[in-house]
């Protein structure tokens, strides 16, 4: 429970005395957004915030000293200026500008900060999770926050993710308000131009798993390779978890273009797959829910995915695998031989009939399983290097470069393939590209 404010902490109507603050009322005026209409960068935002905790409704806004202005609110129509703001008492949006950090509610009705406050009812709050929007200096104008109907506990992921799309937010606003200022325009640009490679890393990365969790009888290890000189978010992904009793789940894919809209169906492909795979262990069942499901939500791009569900048995590995318009898997194994495995079906997000078709295989001790995006088969070397003539680095050196690393374990396997993709393109990637071995530990 959040300790008692010091009297002067407080302003004469209740709310915290830092709404009435110079120097934070002077960082709001300088963004120029109060009173603004909605933009689309900032509806992105809150639209992927809505994708990944699966809330009805995530707001940006900016807190004045008696007024909210609703920056975006995508569920609402946009009423013009007088209706898209109301009594900065009349919803929850203060507290995180008075915590000057992340304010977090499981439950509206009971939490002592929250229960009976006028927010409650009209904005149909269950649970709230916000955090503060901040200026370079420091000072706290708004808040990106996402509102579910119900109670629920919000886990680290969706904390983490509203986090780096609220410092998005933040570093929208803060180099509108930089670049205002023609003294310091140079440097100013530099400085936002790095700040938004690391969002778009970190947000790439909030959708990659950080760590995969050991399968029973496996080994596994993945490498994300990203595009040369790219700052703008991707679609590739991939994940391994375990799905029901026995069973597990490895998934890849690769979402068409980059940027926020790519970040959106990745997010919300990772979320269906690994909730149908606990229910259903067909990979071409839960590809087809992932199709019907991208249709519903009309996702702005469309797909490729391999689905891998596997258990360990007493010789090995059996499982099924489907492909969703997604290059073959590639087998290893254990005498060095290379195998593809999967039948072409359609990609996702584009038709209401899809083909899809789960194919068996079997992985003894020593094999080796690789899935991969298209990076790792479409590698084109650097135009501008000694050698700009040589052939694409296609399908068939692929399992080329995947014989040659036989006898290695999942690791060692991955680490070969992106250096041997390293040194034919020469660092000038073309496309990124994302890679998962899983392998069969052989007998001591």
């Amino acid at each position: 429970m959040r300790a008692l404010r010091r009297p002067e902490d407080t302003r004469a109507d209740g709310l915290p005395a830092i709404l009435s603050d110079p120097a934070r009322l002077a960082a709001l005026a300088a963004s120029g957004l109060v009173g603004s209409g909605p933009e689309q960068v900032f509806d992105d935002l809150t639209r992927l915030a809505v994708s990944v905790t699966g809330c009805a409704i995530s707001a940006i806004t900016l807190v004045g000293e008696t007024r909210t202005y609703w920056k975006s609110v995508p569920h609402l129509p946009y009423g013009g200026v007088e209706q898209w703001q109301n009594a900065v008492g009349d919803s929850f949006c203060y507290f995180a500008v008075a915590e000057n950090g992340p304010f977090v509610v499981e439950n509206a009705e009971t939490d002592p900060r929250t229960a009976g406050h006028p927010a409650i009812g009209p904005w149909g709050v269950g649970s709230w999770a916000g955090y503060p929007i901040m200026t370079t200096d420091g000072q706290p104008i708004g808040t990106m926050c996402v509102i579910d109907a119900e109670p629920r506990v919000w886990t680290p992921e969706e904390l983490g993710t509203l986090k780096i799309l609220t410092r998005a937010a933040s570093n929208e606003i803060n180099l509108r308000t930089s670049l205002s200022s023609a003294r310091a325009a140079l440097s100013i640009a530099e400085d936002a131009l790095a700040r938004s490679s690391e969002l778009a890393r970190s947000l790439q990365d909030s959708l990659l798993p950080p760590l995969l969790r050991p399968a029973p009888g496996l080994d596994a290890a993945a490498r994300y390779l990203p595009v040369a000189g790219e700052i703008d978010v991707v679609g590739d992904f991939y994940d391994l978890f375990q799905a029901r009793g026995r069973w597990w789940t490895a998934v890849m894919g690769d979402v068409a273009g980059k940027g926020t809209e790519a970040a959106k169906v990745t997010a919300l492909a990772r979320y269906t797959l690994r909730a149908d795979a606990g229910v259903h262990l067909s990979p071409a069942l839960v590809l087809g829910r992932l199709n019907a499901a991208m249709l519903a939500q009309r996702a702005a791009r469309f797909l490729t995915a391999v689905q891998v569900t596997f258990r360990a048995t007493a010789s090995g590995v059996t499982g099924r695998l489907c492909l969703a318009g997604h290059p073959p898997a590639l087998i290893r194994r254990v005498d060095g031989r290379v195998q593809q495995v999967g039948v072409s079906g359609t990609l996702l997000g584009e038709f209401d009939e899809v083909f899809l078709l789960d194919v068996r295989f079997r992985l003894a001790p020593g094999d080796l399983m690789l899935l991969y995006t298209d990076g790792a088969c479409e590698a084109r070397p650097d135009p501008h290097g000694p050698a700009p003539a040589q052939p694409i680095f296609d399908e068939a050196a692929l399992a080329r470069c995947l014989a040659a690393s036989h006898g290695l374990d999942a690791a060692a396997t991955v680490e070969h393939v992106a250096a041997t993709l390293v040194a034919y393109h020469g660092g000038w990637a073309s496309d990124d590209t994302a890679l998962l071995a899983l392998r069969v530990p052989p007998p001591d």
